[in-house]
């Protein structure tokens, strides 16, 4: 009897002792292994590329997210800045603010207690006139937001004027002689009117200028030594005296607060420091009233 090979499942040989075992698979089951197995690797590489797709497109949507995040965040701020700005406007144009009257209302106080202190000194105050606000008001509809622009210009020029007045110390120091009658500090005998004040230092020590002027004098100067005068608004005058080094010149413009010279004993002194004198219309006044405002 004769098989196809495509029927047989399995076939013996009988060969001497040995016994040969053959085995054939037909060839439909291989096909339907061959299929299975393609679509196995098929279904494999179709969920990876999948996956892979689905974390890029996570991946885009978190970027995505945190740019739009990103935006927000900034929109929210430029919202607030817009915000605020708006805030500042309306209480700029808010002519009846309760908030407007009370700074117009300071400022003219304050504008008072430093004319006062000023008048004290002997000074020039800011000549201002002390308006009733209610009464203002009721002329224009922005009458508070006009009288905080006059009085901020009241208090701009305040400024201006006070640089230009001595105030505050030539150098931080302890004092080592006060402005008035003193004993004699060359021998016992008899006293002496000192018409200024003398500040502790050493040789060298940086002497600094207590308003902004021009100097009128610069060089040596009898008992002052070697000697820097400078001259300011209201007729008054500083001079600093017994200078080791002067380091400005004969009608320089000077400003509050620069070097004019290093402590020194020149002149008619006993040791290093530096005389100190304020004088207002060519009188040595105490120069104490003018190191602050209280």
């Amino acid at each position: 009897m004769n098989f196809k090979s495509s029927n047989l499942s399995s076939e013996r040989v009988v060969d001497g002792n040995r016994l040969n075992k053959k085995v054939q698979i037909k060839a439909a089951y291989i096909n339907r292994l061959k299929a299975v197995t393609a679509l196995c690797f098929a279904l494999i590489v179709t969920l990876l590329v999948t996956i892979f797709q689905l974390r890029e497109r996570n991946y885009k949507h978190q970027a995505e997210n945190a740019r739009l995040n990103a935006k927000v965040t900034a929109m929210q701020t430029q919202i607030d800045d817009e915000a605020a700005k708006l805030d500042l406007i309306s209480a700029e144009k808010d002519s009846t603010s309760n908030k407007a009257l009370t700074y117009i209302e300071g400022i003219q106080s304050k504008l008072g207690k430093i004319n006062n202190y000023l008048t004290k000194r002997g000074l020039h105050g800011i000549s201002f006139k002390t308006v009733k606000t209610a009464a203002k008001a009721k002329d224009k509809e922005n009458g508070y937001v006009q009288l905080y622009k006059k009085y901020n210009r009241y208090l701009d020029k305040l400024v201006d004027n006070i640089a230009l007045m001595p105030m505050g110390y030539p150098r931080v120091s302890d004092f080592t002689s006060l402005f008035g009658q003193r004993n004699n500090p060359f021998n016992s005998e008899g006293g002496e009117f000192h018409p200024g004040l003398d500040f502790k230092g050493k040789t060298g020590d940086p002497v600094k200028c207590t308003a902004s002027g021009r100097v009128i004098f610069t060089g040596r100067a009898g008992g002052y030594g070697n000697c820097v005068r400078i001259r300011h608004t209201n007729n008054l005058e500083t001079w600093y005296g017994h200078l080791s080094r002067i380091t400005v010149k004969e009608g320089q413009q000077v400003m509050l607060g620069q070097l004019i010279g290093k402590v020194g004993s020149t002149g008619r002194s006993t040791g290093p420091h530096l005389h100190y004198e304020v004088r207002r219309n060519g009188k040595a006044v105490n120069p104490k009233q003018y190191l602050s405002l209280n």
